[in-house]
């Protein structure tokens, strides 16, 4: 999982610079991906160390879940974009629905990850 949080961290900084450079540079919340990868980055290296990891992870499930809950609206303009509905800044509402999934993506994979993680620990004990 700490290396998947890393990643996860490195590609939505880039989004976020991506949006914010190379789409619309009018409005700093173009950046909001990369305000969440920073942290995602962190908590993916900090998780390398096996002292840190479940702390850090969990602060990554929890930070992914904030992510999705943010961007889910996105996502549901996206899929009516792809209906043919006309939204307004559908650049920003392509960025959302792309950092919902990710984000939905890391959560599902960090429920599983800590599950197995439980089980593993009761098989050992």
């Amino acid at each position: 999982m700490p290396k998947l949080a890393t990643v996860l961290g490195i590609i939505l900084i880039l989004l976020g610079l991506i949006a914010y450079f190379g789409l619309s540079a009018e409005s700093v919340t173009a950046l909001i991906p990369t305000f969440f990868g920073i942290p995602f980055l962190i908590l993916g290296l900090l998780g390398q160390k096996e002292n840190l990891r479940k702390h850090t992870m969990h602060a990554a499930a929890a930070l992914a879940v904030i992510g999705f809950l943010g961007t889910v609206r996105g996502l549901f303009q996206f899929i009516s974009i792809l209906g043919g509905t006309q939204v307004e800044r559908s650049d920003a509402v392509t960025v959302q629905a792309i950092m919902s999934v990710l984000c939905l993506l890391f959560v599902i994979l960090a429920v599983k990850s800590f599950i197995d993680a439980r089980k593993a620990q009761k098989a050992s004990a």
